[in-house]
């Protein structure tokens, strides 16, 4: 068992302020695996003093200084790589060799990339008789979820640190202890005391305490939309610069002409990734009626694969869910869409046979749903797939763009100009085509209730960024 019992402020491991902690609960026996503060708003006080004071020296560091810090956390993780994966396999739950490829490869390339980034990046630029400079937004309070804890973390702490700007973190008190991990790296690549800070404990707590202080700069919140807007009203007091990545109900939409196979297969894929814990999971399967016996034949074939179990053991696809909180929540889901009149294809709410211990869920196949069900507009957040047909194209884009949300989605087709021209009328963030692979260059975040702002690539460090227009006075003509 890990027992964490400091947090990390000013460069060094400090006591908390408080004498509570929080149990860590492996996902997959139930048992306790690590032990962490509960932090307090007197710690967030000190980790955000700590930002301020290091915030200036640390914003006129050189880009390439900068650079240097990044690549050399960079290496930090892909050292502890496996370790790293073994241990949000732990609290995720995420079957171990995927958790080691994408919870622990994930934030190394993306400390990486933006260790590279810094040595092509235009700070500055001149237009007309102004010199327009791209300063670092301040200190940065980066509030993570627990899905993908070390990912959302890099995604907030790489690109704010290559800004210039100093951070106090909060990652999820349900999967905190890989952040430590990362203390203990940056702490060894010598980072100036002061500019990362690790903060650990509950939302209503720590968390608000960080999005109301007033040396707080900017918020970088992950989590539910719920929570997300908690932040904004906290953060609203002092007009703090918010970014948003909330939740979300994609759809992938499989036109007329596409190969049925691959896309059911493809959407399925996207859909029960990480038990379904993914906030641009392909949640909705919008099918043409005319396809819809084909289709549900397929994806309960394809479901079969999905076998569940103990992440560790080497044989599962879908490990347990994280939490019996969440567990009960999507059983409870399953239970609405039964209720809602869907077809139950496979899966349900009772629980996967031989496994007594652990939050399992079955891989669960909804068919015929409609559009405004609940299993079809509530975002489930485990491994619940909603097949929903359509008419036509025009039904199709209505029915996808029915959500409060517009995180992710997909399009099938054989003809991808075809493809691009209705994901072109998606409002959402970003959109798959024929099953296209995530991108750690580009833009990730979402319309609507989704959120606001983009994390990743450049796009993720310019929103850590402020612009500042130096007026020049033009040069006498001769």
């Amino acid at each position: 068992m890990q027992v964490r019992d400091k947090l990390y402020i000013n460069g060094q491991w400090a006591a908390p302020r408080g004498s509570k902690s929080i149990d860590v609960i492996k996902a997959s026996t139930e048992e306790v695996m690590g032990r962490v503060p509960e932090g307090t708003p007197d710690d967030v006080a000190a980790a955000v003093a700590a930002a301020r004071a290091a915030f200036d020296a640390w914003a006129a560091t050189p880009a390439a200084e900068r650079a240097a810090f990044l690549q050399k956390i960079h290496e930090g993780l892909k050292a502890r790589m496996e370790e790293i994966g073994k241990l949000i396999a732990g609290e995720v739950g995420m079957p171990v060799k995927l958790a080691t490829l994408i919870q622990a490869g994930s934030p190394a390339a993306t400390f990486g990339m933006y260790a590279k980034m810094l040595g092509g990046f235009a700070f500055e630029e001149r237009v007309g008789n102004s010199l327009v400079l791209r300063e670092p937004a301040g200190v940065v309070a980066a509030i993570t979820p627990w899905n993908y804890p070390l990912h959302q973390i890099a995604a907030k702490v790489a690109p704010a640190l290559a800004a210039g700007c100093t951070v106090v973190l909060k990652p999820s008190e349900v999967a905190p202890l890989n952040a430590f991990v990362l203390a203990e790296i940056i702490h060894a690549a010598g980072l100036p005391a002061g500019v990362f800070n690790l903060v650990t404990g509950y939302g209503p707590v720590v968390g608000e305490a960080m999005a109301a202080h007033p040396e707080v700069d900017m918020i970088s919140f992950t989590g539910s939309t719920r929570a997300g807007k908690r932040v904004s009203e906290l953060a609203a007091a002092t007009v703090k610069r918010v970014a948003l990545e909330l939740g979300g109900k994609s759809a992938a939409v499989v036109l007329d002409d596409a190969d049925l196979a691959a896309a059911v297969k493809g959407s399925i894929n996207a859909c029960f990734l990480n038990s379904g814990q993914t906030c641009s999971a392909h949640t909705r399967l919008l099918v043409p009626e005319s396809k819809y016996d084909e289709a549900a034949k397929i994806a309960v074939e394809v479901a079969k694969g999905f076998s569940v179990g103990d992440p560790f053991g080497g044989a599962a696809k879908l490990g347990p869910l994280v939490s019996a909180a969440q567990r009960e929540r999507v059983r409870g889901y399953i239970a609405k869409g039964v209720d809602s009149g869907a077809e139950l294809l496979c899966g349900g709410a009772d629980a996967p046979e031989g496994l007594p211990k652990g939050y399992y869920v079955k891989p669960t196949i909804f068919g015929r749903v409609k559009p405004d069900a609940a299993i079809a507009q509530e975002e489930i957040f485990g491994p619940v797939l909603s097949i929903i047909t359509y008419k036509d194209e025009d039904e199709a884009v209505k029915i996808a763009n029915n959500s409060p949300y517009g995180l992710g989605g997909g399009v099938w087709s054989k003809d991808e100009a075809h493809a691009q021209k209705v994901a072109r009328r998606m409002r959402t963030g970003q959109v798959d085509i024929n099953g296209g692979p995530f991108n750690l260059q580009a833009p990730f975040g979402g319309f609507k209730q989704s959120g606001n702002g983009r994390e990743l690539g450049r796009f993720g460090l310019e929103e850590f960024l402020e612009y500042k227009s130096l007026q020049l006075k033009p040069e006498p003509k001769a």
